[in-house]
C-alpha cells in the first residue's frame, strides 16, 4: 500500500510557515498552531499544487470560519438565526429618571 501524504503535510512543504493573515512565524516547536485553510471552504477540494490551500494560525482560521457563518446567516447559535429581538432595554428610561428626581 501506497503511503499518501495528507493537505496537512502536503501543505507545510509547499508553503512557508507563515500565517496567511496576521503573518506570525511558525518553527518545529509550535508548528501544531498552524492550520491548513480550504479557500473555497471544501475539505475535498484538495488540488495537489495548494491552490486551495492557506496556512492560518489557529486564532485567524477561527476568525475565518466565524466570519463564514455569520455571511452566510448560520452564526453561533442556529435556533436564532434570522430572527430579531423586540426587548428595548431603554423603553422606560425617561420615566424612570423622572421618578428618581428629587421635587423642586
Amino acid at each position: 500500500m501506497k503511503y499518501e501524504p495528507s493537505y496537512r503535510e502536503q501543505a507545510l512543504k509547499i508553503y512557508p510557515w507563515i500565517c496567511g493573515r496576521c503573518a506570525r512565524e511558525f518553527t518545529r516547536a509550535n508548528v501544531r498552531e498552524l492550520t491548513v485553510h480550504h479557500r473555497d471552504h471544501n475539505h475535498d477540494n484538495n488540488p495537489p499544487d495548494g491552490s486551495n490551500w492557506e496556512l492560518l494560525c489557529l486564532y485567524c482560521h477561527d476568525n475565518e470560519h466565524q466570519r463564514q457563518l455569520e455571511a452566510t446567516g448560520g452564526g453561533s447559535n442556529s435556533s436564532t438565526a434570522g430572527r430579531v429581538s423586540t426587548y428595548a432595554a431603554f423603553a422606560d428610561l425617561k420615566e424612570l429618571i423622572a421618578k428618581k428626581k428629587p421635587p423642586k
